[in-house]
């Protein structure tokens, strides 16, 4: 199906030409010669690739209208409490870290994007997805135990510092000796830990430096030496996350031939 929609696609590129500036018209919505041309100059991609990823926008956008999809920041918080609970943390300490680890506001627009998907995803496979069985799951888990592990024990060299631009340029170059940087080895429990500096240690790969956060009145950032008396996660304490691997699995599948069966049989008129 994929295939024939690209040869169609070709086929718009040849014969599209100037008319008040529009190429061609999707379900009654106009494309510009000019949005393409800034598509396949911003993205690098050719003439056929932009018409098809702007066409592929346009049904999304379409599909949102029709299913009146809107994602309030009420929704946002909802979510983000949800998530802060499941690691033991209140939404205040749960904000904090996101605003240390990245752009604030940039991660609530991603994010925005990333439920507005969800939603439409539910509204467009309610009924038409098989829902994963218990033994659908436990097949899975035991397929990917090593997806599902935790480290007892946690060995880090832990950085401290009033000026985060100090640790910021100790990320860069691991290997300069920076004044103003306090530096301790450290073996962590897991049963010892926080819930902040738990999400922390746990979201960071060995041989890697953790995110800078702020406690105590300065900055701090560990860098993972090694995580040591590794422990499979029982398939209960699990259970709920594999259901949402799995399940997001099917919802893409579906979602990808929902979405191409829309794009051959839109309205798609050509402008010569």
């Amino acid at each position: 199906m994929k295939k024939i929609f690209l040869t169609f696609i070709a086929a718009l590129t040849l014969n599209a030409s100037l008319v008040d500036g529009i190429a061609l018209i999707v379900n009654k919505k106009p494309i510009t010669l000019y949005e393409i041309d800034k598509l396949m100059e911003k993205d690098g991609v050719s003439k056929e690739v932009a018409i098809s990823n702007i066409i592929d926008k346009i049904i999304y956008t379409q599909q949102l209208k029709k299913y009146n999809i809107d994602i309030s920041l009420l929704d946002i918080d909802n979510y983000l409490e949800k998530l802060a609970s499941s690691n033991n943390m209140n939404l205040l300490d749960f904000k904090m870290i996101i605003r240390q680890q990245q752009d604030y506001n940039d991660f609530i627009k991603k994010l925005k994007q990333q439920l507005t998907h969800q939603a439409l995803v539910k509204k467009i496979s309610q009924g038409n997805l098989k829902v994963v069985s218990d033994d659908d799951m436990k097949i899975y888990y035991e397929n990917h135990k090593e997806q599902y592990t935790m480290s007892d024990s946690i060995d880090v060299i832990a950085y401290t510092s009033k000026n985060r631009a100090l640790l910021e340029r100790l990320q860069t170059n691991p290997m300069l000796n920076i004044s103003g940087i306090s530096s301790k080895s450290i073996t962590f429990k897991q049963e010892e830990l926080n819930p902040q500096v738990k999400y922390i240690l746990n979201n960071t790969a060995v041989n890697s430096f953790s995110t800078i956060f702020t406690q105590a009145g300065q900055y701090n950032m560990f860098f993972i030496k090694n995580k040591t008396d590794v422990k499979t996660l029982p398939f209960e304490s699990v259970k709920n996350q594999i259901f949402n691997t799995m399940m997001k699995k099917r919802e893409q599948s579906y979602l990808q031939n929902y979405f191409e069966t829309l794009k051959i049989t839109a309205d798609v008129q050509v402008l010569r």
